[in-house]
């Protein structure tokens, strides 16, 4: 195993924290989505007060927030997250379901590679994003030294070389936020690294992967009783003339299937005709069968330009007391669902940071360090996949990896095993140097040679398009899933 394998294996353990706590007065988080709110769950234990500035209102409920556009779109809560939420939270999941959410279990569950079937592995919690935040965010306002201002932050006081108080304004009055530590969530489109270049810090590099992907997402109405497919994921491989590059479906509270197409540099389902169109003509038929129920609302649309990671590591002049978690440090290609989960990891990294006799009059370099494994390991998943979509080669060692990549992701349509590591790697529980273990590429060599399932076919073609107002009767043979 390699350090940085290990190093991941200890960060995604589920086990309580353990090591001498730093001791904090006050600690302020900028951001209140769920990289803000996990960070402030870790500083709770380590602060006297912590205080999550965040611009938009959080008393609304489980309702899409305009600070994450994406918030309409299909969420998926890896296992690594889901593990971590548990270690954070217990019962968290018991909780979930409780409220609405949905466990989907493995024999409910269809994966498809150009329409090539093959189970599920493990247990799924299913939500809209909305919804998973709203739970999160009511356990941190539960901690009794945690406390929500509503605000945008505007800049940092620095002094003796570190982060001393967070500036903003709330109403359109200013106000000050003093903090031994200050941890920055604010996501994406963070301005804290312009703010330490005007300063005269170094900002971290940014680097940027092109995606050029664009998102359609519905919401349908799902009748009760069980259904033989409660979750959906297809994969269409590059070449074969379809708009779509994957689309995938889940249960989600209130009796609802959220359905989302996406594709690289094509637009497929932006209309509710296209979208049912090409669930019903195109892709494996429990699609077509999900989108043959009552459409509800809009089709929502959402277009990401590239993935982007910011790395701290490599910013020489840093004040001290600052750190970064969740999108502000790497925000990925949505399609693999690695940002909440992420941001889970995060927050890890923050528990045993200051676990670990850290100097906080210092730059938070062994943080960053940490970090860096989980932004590595989400990177060499989702960017390998985007460079094969938007046409880029890899060279030297890359093209070999990405052929090997290949090799094992090919042979978990007939060996169960691959398809379980696969999974934990997918699924952010092990590190990605597991699936070029020995043992993996041998078995990946040797499902070459075996016997492969015929696709699935779509729903049949005839049936009425477009969005229903009730549902649509199924066709012959077009049994609810």
């Amino acid at each position: 195993m390699t350090s940085a394998a290990r190093t991941f294996a200890t960060i995604s353990s589920p086990a309580r924290p353990t090591g001498n706590p730093v001791r904090l007065e006050r600690a302020v988080v900028l951001g209140g989505s769920v990289a803000g709110l996990l960070a402030a769950r870790v500083l709770a234990e380590h602060a006297e007060r912590v205080v999550v500035v965040e611009r938009d209102p959080l008393d609304t409920g489980p309702v899409a927030r305009r600070g994450v556009p994406q918030g309409r779109q299909v969420h998926a809560l890896l296992r690594g997250g889901a593990q971590q939420l548990e270690r954070w939270f217990p019962g968290f999941a018991d909780r979930a379901v409780a409220a609405g959410a949905q466990r989907v279990l493995p024999a409910q569950q269809a994966l498809y590679t150009d329409g090539v079937g093959k189970p599920g592995v493990s247990q799924v919690l299913c939500a809209t994003r909305p919804f998973l935040e709203h739970q999160v965010r009511e356990l941190v306002r539960d901690l009794p030294n945690v406390q929500f201002r509503t605000g945008r932050a505007t800049g940092l006081e620095v002094s003796g070389g570190a982060v001393r108080a967070v500036r903003g304004k709330s109403g359109g009055v200013g106000f000050r936020e003093a903090g031994d530590l200050v941890v920055d969530a604010s996501g994406r489109a963070s301005r804290v690294p312009d703010q330490l270049a005007a300063a005269g810090w170094d900002a971290p590099p940014l680097t940027r992967q092109a995606t050029g992907i664009d998102y359609a997402t519905a919401l349908f109405r799902r009748p009760p009783g069980e259904h033989a497919v409660g979750l959906a994921a297809a994969l269409v491989s590059p070449g074969t003339g379809s708009d779509v590059s994957s689309a995938a479906f889940t249960p989600v509270e209130g009796d609802r299937w959220i359905l989302v197409l996406a594709g690289y540099g094509t637009r497929p389902g932006s209309t509710a005709e296209d979208l049912v169109r090409l669930c019903r003509r195109e892709l494996p038929a429990p699609f077509g069968r999900v989108a043959s129920n009552e459409l509800l609302g809009d089709v929502v649309t959402h277009h990401q330009g590239d993935s982007r990671r910011r790395d701290w590591t490599a910013a020489a002049r840093l004040p001290a007391r600052l750190l970064a978690v969740g999108d502000a440090v790497s925000s990925f290609n949505p399609v693999y669902g690695q940002g909440m989960s992420s941001a889970a990891l995060h927050a890890s990294c923050l528990s045993m940071f200051l676990r670990s006799g850290a100097d906080l009059d210092a730059p938070a370099r062994r943080f960053f360090e940490l970090q860096r494994v989980v932004v590595d390991a989400a990177w060499s998943v989702s960017t390998g996949g985007d460079r094969a979509r938007t046409g880029v080669r890899p060279r030297g060692p890359e093209r070999v990896a990405a052929g090997l990549l290949g090799l094992v992701v090919d042979a978990t349509v007939v060996d169960p095993v691959v398809a379980r590591v696969l999974d934990d790697v997918t699924q952010m529980l092990e590190h990605p140097a597991r699936l070029l273990a020995p043992g993996v590429l041998w078995r990946s060599l040797r499902a070459r040679r075996l016997p492969r399932p015929g696709p699935t076919p779509p729903v049949e073609p005839g049936v009425p398009e477009g969005p229903r107002s009730t549902a649509v009767p199924a066709a012959a043979g077009d049994a609810e899933p």
